[in-house]
């Protein structure tokens, strides 16, 4: 009763965000962007299909560079493999209000069925999460100073949400970057889920403490990030670099003309908003905010929605079928399963 309860409210919830991605779309982008539906695809016929071919290549060489974040964070991940493993998580993600679990449940799966343990996927897992929010922290912040020398300033709205993004990920990662350096802080955080978790653990076969668990995976988290902090790094910033450079192409393409401080920062606001889980990926949210901040700053409202929407078809709804092709790659590689899961197994250090 309690499961079909529980899959009633997820249905009710999918329908929901497919419902409110739909309106913000169909009604809410020509309604925020001050344009109609039909000038924006007058603007959308101009682009022809090299320059098309243009942004989707710009868009693969950012999931490409992603793939050295992943990799390092999961040692013995090829590159070739770590693509697949993006683009099947990123598209079952875009499918689904809230998707960040059912992806990650993806790049679980994906990566089991090539031999790695649930314990190296899930510390990747932790390890490119703080990384990505570091970005995000970052993007905001640049934008800000970009516009403080330019002539526009940042919409309150957007900077208030700016400044809540930073300072709830600026909390995490304090937290995070707590837990890693200091043996008594990740003690102390272990101890406290031991105590919150152990009566959910009090009817099964678990034998090892969650504060175990915490301090093994502190160990694990430190030899990630000393051995491949640099290549995550650059990882990220070749991913978000490629998208910018398809976010300014396209918007010069549709004919936006603004300077670089305020498309970066519409840019910013944009990945800032695809964490809003409410439609899948962000969908809808993410565009009718990068369109008014745009039009805001004086693009033509027409231009800069066409931009908004390509920009959308090229980052998110052309991830699916790049995961369905994800997906078919993935059956054609050979699977080297583990006989057995040691994911609660500590590692054996001198």
């Amino acid at each position: 009763m309690n499961l079909v309860t529980l899959s009633g409210r997820k249905l009710a919830q999918l329908l929901l965000g497919f419902a409110l991605c739909a309106v913000l779309l169909i009604w809410g982008l020509p309604k925020f962007g001050q344009t109609t539906w039909r000038e924006v695809g007058h603007v959308l016929g101009t682009v022809s299909l090299g320059q098309s071919a243009a942004f989707l290549g710009l868009v693969l060489l950012g999931l490409w560079s992603y793939t050295f974040t992943l990799a390092a964070s999961l040692p013995g991940l090829s590159h070739l493999r770590a693509f697949i493993v993006n683009i099947c998580g990123s598209s079952v993600s875009n499918l689904l209000p809230g998707g960040g679990a059912v992806g990650l449940a993806a790049t679980l799966a994906i990566c089991r069925s090539w031999g790695f343990r649930k314990r190296d996927v899930s510390t990747s897992a932790i390890v490119t999460g703080v990384w990505n929010t570091l970005a995000r922290i970052a993007l905001p912040l640049i934008a800000i100073v970009t516009l403080s020398m330019g002539r526009s300033s940042l919409p309150s709205l957007m900077r208030d949400a700016a400044i809540a993004a930073v300072v709830s990920g600026v909390a995490i990662v304090a937290i995070f970057v707590a837990a890693v350096r200091s043996e008594e802080a990740s003690r102390r955080v272990g101890r406290t889920l031991d105590r919150l978790l152990r009566p959910l653990f009090k009817r099964t076969k678990r034998t090892m403490t969650i504060d175990a668990l915490v301090a093994d995976l502190r160990h694990r988290i430190l030899d990630i990030v000393r051995s491949g902090w640099l290549p995550m790094t650059l990882g990220l910033v070749g991913y978000f670099g490629f998208y910018y450079l398809a976010f300014l192409a396209i918007m010069r393409t549709t004919g936006v003309d603004l300077y670089h401080g305020e498309l970066f920062a519409a840019f910013a606001i944009g990945r800032l908003l695809t964490a809003v889980g409410v439609t899948p990926g962000g969908l809808g949210v993410t565009e009718a905010g990068t369109v008014a901040a745009l039009v805001a700053w004086g693009a033509v409202p027409a231009e800069a929605t066409a931009g908004v929407v390509l920009f959308s078809i090229f980052t998110h709804l052309m991830e699916v079928p790049l995961g369905a092709l994800g997906w078919l790659a993935w059956t054609a590689l050979p699977k080297t399963p583990l006989e057995t899961d040691d994911s609660d197994a500590p590692d054996e250090r001198p």
